[in-house]
């Protein structure tokens, strides 16, 4: 995978949201989408809902979408961190809870309803997603 490309209703309250709030560092910025490098060669493009319509050719579907974006951490505290700042920034929170299959998650919502699970994920699954400790 290389891009997850989102549709959002403004642009400029999600820069407000994921750069100016979370810190993460564009890639590429224009009036109509912003792209910001998340994982190793994996980049999250937020498109305006009329520049997503016009490149793929349809509108986008409305409602809570049916998927959730994951980012892992190494330590509960860090997910508990990560929640408290989206929550901080005016997100929808989730608190944290330890799940029956044996980690420990929340989510929050961005400004246009995207939820992101915040998670440490034990395990080979764990293991594999997280950078190496340095």
């Amino acid at each position: 995978m290389s891009f997850i490309t989102l549709a959002v209703a403004d642009v400029a309250r999600s820069r407000a949201f994921y750069v100016d709030g979370l810190g993460w560092h564009p890639l590429f910025e224009a009036d109509e989408v912003l792209m910001l490098p998340v994982a190793e060669r994996v980049i999250l493009s937020l498109w305006s809902v009329a520049g997503f319509a016009a490149e793929i050719g349809e509108a986008p579907a409305s409602g809570i979408a049916p998927i959730t974006l994951s980012h892992n951490l190494a330590t509960e505290a860090e997910v508990d961190a990560v929640l408290a700042e989206a929550e901080r920034l005016g997100a929808r929170v989730s608190q944290a809870a330890r799940r029956e299959w044996g980690g420990y998650s929340g989510y929050f919502a961005d400004p246009d309803g995207f939820r992101w699970e915040i998670a440490v994920n034990p395990g080979d699954t764990g293991a594999f997603v997280l950078p190496p400790r340095r």
